[in-house]
């Protein structure tokens, strides 16, 4: 008897996650490659990978989530596609279910929700400034001539962390450069780094918010060891990291998939078929829209971006 399974796509701009959800919510397949920026290639190579962990699964529903959501939602047939608010509280709720603040830090944003009796109840998301992301840890660890995933355990061997400014990248980088011509080393910088990372956080996205146990930490950036112990040393309270928590918004969206539960439009062989998204400004009316339409091969499959019908396909 094949095993039933619903999938969930977090597609972002800097990585795109994967996940085949079996029916008690275990993980049967998970992918995390980079986006490179073009979506629908990286969302390719992902159900390539998924449909090599899981070959002989049955679909029953599709979601998706991230920045590129309905781009690869309507590639795949999706049954749900949600915002990244929506699935990050389902994906956290499936793993912790009393939760009531979620802190996710990804490759170029940074959110926080908080959560009363499993519902929403308010958010708040960074999306201006790479200061205290993925991405700004990525720079300065190449700066630093460190892998970005070592950069928890060289943090946690620090004495006392360097003080990094936190207002910006440009700051942080200068002030990295300083306190490395004073004598700090390697490892008292990166621990510096890191802080910084929890005071940007905390001082821009969590201004002005009560941050209440359980806490949640998710995102690629909850992978770092020495950003977790800064957040706890801060917060004065234990940080719960889920083993998928680089995965959360791909497994909210399966998570919230799964109600559909019924024959799935969805085929693995999606991966291997030509798509095309094409851009045209709709001279309908003064507004000139600007349309996106989603071809696989030359049929039409979905339109997006029009304020009336007219703009449609």
């Amino acid at each position: 008897m094949r095993q039933t399974a619903t999938l969930g796509v977090d597609i972002g701009s800097i990585s795109t996650k994967g996940v085949a959800l079996g029916p008690q919510g275990e993980l049967l397949a998970q992918s995390y490659i980079w986006t490179e920026g073009d979506p629908l290639s990286a969302a390719r190579r992902l159900l390539r990978d998924l449909r090599e962990q899981a070959p002989d699964v049955t679909v029953t529903a599709v979601g998706t989530t991230g920045s590129a959501r309905r781009l690869v939602g309507a590639m795949l047939g999706a049954d749900i596609v949600k915002n990244e608010i929506t699935a990050h509280a389902a994906g956290a709720l499936s793993r912790f279910p009393d939760v009531r603040t979620v802190i996710e830090i990804g490759g170029q944003d940074s959110k926080i929700i908080l959560i009363e009796n499993g519902v929403v109840s308010d958010y708040a998301m960074n999306t201006l400034c790479a200061a205290g992301t993925g991405a700004f840890l990525s720079s300065q660890a190449r700066r630093l001539g460190v892998e970005v995933e070592e950069m928890g355990d060289v943090a946690l061997r620090a004495g006392q962390p360097a003080r990094i400014a936190a207002r910006c990248t440009v700051f942080a980088e200068s002030d990295l450069v300083h306190k490395a011509q004073m004598g700090y080393g390697k490892e008292e910088l990166i621990a510096g780094l890191c802080r910084a990372v929890v005071s940007n956080y905390l001082g821009n996205v969590g201004k002005g918010k009560t941050i209440r146990a359980p806490i949640v930490f998710q995102g690629g950036v909850s992978k770092n060891k020495g950003v977790v112990r800064a957040f706890m040393e801060e917060l004065g309270d234990e940080l719960h990291v889920d083993t998928g928590s680089h995965l959360m918004g791909a497994i909210g969206a399966a998570v919230l998939a799964r109600p559909a539960r019924r024959a799935s439009a969805f085929q693995y062989d999606v991966a291997d078929l030509s798509y095309a998204a094409r851009a045209s400004e709709c001279p309908g009316c003064p507004n000139h829209c600007e349309i996106v339409r989603f071809y696989r091969g030359e049929d039409p499959v979905d339109a997006w971006g029009g304020r009336c019908e007219r703009g449609g396909m």
